[in-house]
């Protein structure tokens, strides 16, 4: 072929690269945007103790991104199920901007902050980021139902199967924005829930 063909197939070829680039470029930035993530509800004003006796309220969860469950550590059942997933979610997170995990008792006349931290130590729970809170019942109750709007009851002791089968409760993850408002419910007895929170915690990120 002479060279001004070779330029010509060149150019031809360049131009058809130049467009199918432009095509996939084009489309990646006409994509929709993904849909906005709903708002289900808020925690407002609670004052419980964590691991470490400190008193936490609502005002310490504001600014950051949370993901809380309810559980109770004499649970035979799936709340270790649920920790574990939490645990997978909390070597799963990104170091920056920080999240921080927070794990809720159902059970805090037993679950004292003492209890609590031998707890989440056994899960490998990283201070400053996972948080274990206990307190008065019905502070308790009032923060897991009417807020998070998780479900949770004490069974009857007459259908206990086990001296520590004491309660019912929601399995769920929420996840709550920087302004403590509820965006998400994921199933906590699964580890396939992580991809899913790690996507809704990066949306929540580019809300900023």
């Amino acid at each position: 072929m002479s060279q001004p063909g070779l330029k010509i197939l060149f150019l031809v070829w360049g131009g058809v690269l130049l467009i199918a680039l432009s095509i996939v470029v084009a489309s990646r930035v006409s994509a929709p945007p993904a849909k906005p993530l709903p708002v289900y509800g808020a925690v407002t004003n609670f004052s419980l103790s964590d691991q470490d006796g400190r008193i936490v309220s609502q005002a310490d969860w504001r600014g950051q991104i949370c993901v809380v469950d309810l559980i109770f550590t004499r649970c035979l059942g799936p709340c270790p199920v649920v920790s574990a997933t939490m645990s997978q979610l909390q070597a799963a997170l990104p170091a920056s901007p920080p999240v921080r995990l927070v794990s809720l008792t159902s059970d805090p006349a037993y679950d004292t902050p003492e209890v609590l931290k031998k707890y989440g130590e056994r899960f490998g729970a990283r201070p400053g980021v996972w948080t274990f809170l206990t307190g008065p019942k019905e502070m308790v109750r009032q923060l897991a139902m009417e807020e998070l709007k998780l479900s949770m009851a004490d069974k009857p002791p007459a259908e206990r199967a086990t001296p520590v089968d004491l309660a019912v409760h929601s399995t769920r993850l929420v996840l709550l924005d920087p302004q403590a408002r509820i965006r998400g419910y994921f199933d906590g007895e699964t580890t396939a829930c992580i991809p899913a929170i790690l996507a809704a915690i990066r949306q929540l990120n580019e809300e900023k």
